[in-house]
């Protein structure tokens, strides 16, 4: 059957949303509003893990393959904290510039077909007609704000200030940087996202924030006051920030977004205008392409608007559970950081792994690292028993026959 779908807001999810209904089935009628001139956007680099890849490739190949080329991939973090730096591998991540990312989505989409309409802004008093309409317009969006009565959202506010800045520094790895000043301490997240820049999230307490007098400097001031205090991992390079309409870059409090449903009638929430997560687990990105995945699904399982919209609701809210309670400690533990900051280096790093722990909050700090660690041993040799007991029956049973020879 085909479907007249309009999607309000041209990021990531609405375009991928939009990538994928067009290849379920070419005659949907569907058009993609943007309230910004095409290829301006905001943000440097978003990150993704390889399960997000994997996902991508068996949706759209192509696109897939495109953003995997586009993207930068480390395999290590380090973490500094004042003159000591402790490096450990972990898991793959990926980086990729929020432009460039847009770039080939928007350019996936039109292949398909979709119309890409770049300075469309809707107002939630005059929204497109269409089938279903699909709010991708952000933490702030208009149409969900005026049915807030029905989709009922909420935010919560962190406490912790942050900023969002640009470097010409190539990162090696994902990097954290902490450092103490006569305020309290300040810290950022680097992490690249091409050959030649790289994201730098720089955070602090906003007591540290006003003692610093970062809330109050200038643009050039602000930029040259972190560039000193970062400058161990910079290696004279810059930092870039993104003007603001006042001329200043704008230090911000995270806000966690929860709605109560994620549909009315023909109109569905998808992306941040759904929900946000704390950018300190890196999932934002992540989470706005699995939100389109699910819708998809949903609609091209169930003809019924209806069922399929309670459908992607459902699915998306219980996958949700674990990486918003990951987010929210995670953000916990940069709140208390003074609670860790002064444990021996490794021990530091270790729990900033764990940071996602419900447990860690109500353990002391030293431990539950010593708990960790007798764990992971323990861990460890079950799976050495599960590798070597085999191959140990498959020797006896070996020798066995050759002795029978």
């Amino acid at each position: 059957m085909c479907v007249k779908v309009a999607c309000v807001g041209g990021g990531p999810a609405g375009l991928y949303l939009s990538i994928l209904l067009k290849r379920q089935n070419p005659s949907h009628d569907i058009t993609v509003h943007e309230r910004n001139p095409e290829g301006s956007t905001y943000g440097w680099g978003v990150t993704y893990w390889q399960g997000l890849l994997d996902r991508l490739r068996v949706c759209d190949p192509e696109s897939a393959r495109a953003i995997e080329e586009a993207s930068v991939r480390w395999t290590q973090g380090v973490a500094h904290v004042g003159d000591l730096a402790t490096r450990q591998p972990g898991d793959e991540g990926h980086g990729i510039g929020r432009h460039k990312l847009l770039e080939i989505l928007a350019a996936r989409a039109r292949a398909l077909g979709v119309r890409l309409e770049f300075e469309s802004d809707i107002t939630a008093d005059d929204p497109p007609e269409a089938d279903l309409v699909v709010a991708g317009d952000g933490v702030h969006s208009v149409l969900r704000t005026r049915h807030a009565d029905e989709f009922g959202p909420a935010l919560t506010p962190g406490r912790n200030s942050y900023i969002w800045l640009g470097t010409t520094k190539v990162f090696d790895s994902f990097t954290f940087a902490f450092v103490e000043t006569e305020h309290g301490w300040i810290w950022c997240y680097g992490y690249p996202f091409s050959s030649e820049q790289s994201t730098c999230v720089i955070e602090c307490a906003p007591e540290t924030l006003t003692g610093l007098g970062l809330d109050r400097a200038s643009e050039g001031d602000r930029l040259a006051h972190l560039e000193k205090l970062f400058a161990h991992i910079l290696d004279g390079h810059a930092l870039i920030g993104r003007a603001a309409a006042d001329g200043s870059t704008q230090w911000l409090t995270f806000r966690t977004l929860t709605n109560r449903t994620w549909f009315h009638g023909n109109l569905v929430l998808l992306g941040d205008a759904a929900h946000t997560t704390h950018y300190s687990i890196g999932a934002g990105t992540t989470l706005a392409l699995e939100d389109a995945i699910a819708l998809a699904d949903a609609l091209r399982e169930s003809a019924d608007l209806p069922r399929a919209l309670a459908r992607y609701e459902q699915e998306r809210k219980a996958a949700l559970l674990s990486r918003q309670s990951a987010a929210r400690y995670s953000a916990q533990w940069y709140e208390n950081l003074t609670r860790y900051i002064h444990l021996p280096p490794e021990q530091m790093f270790a729990l900033l792994g764990q940071r996602h722990s419900p447990l860690l909050p109500y353990v002391p700090p030293q431990l539950y690292y010593r708990l960790d660690r007798a764990a992971g041993r323990l861990e460890a040799l079950r799976r050495l028993k599960r590798w070597l007991g085999p191959k140990l029956a498959r020797g006896a049973h070996v020798r066995a026959l050759t002795t029978q020879k």
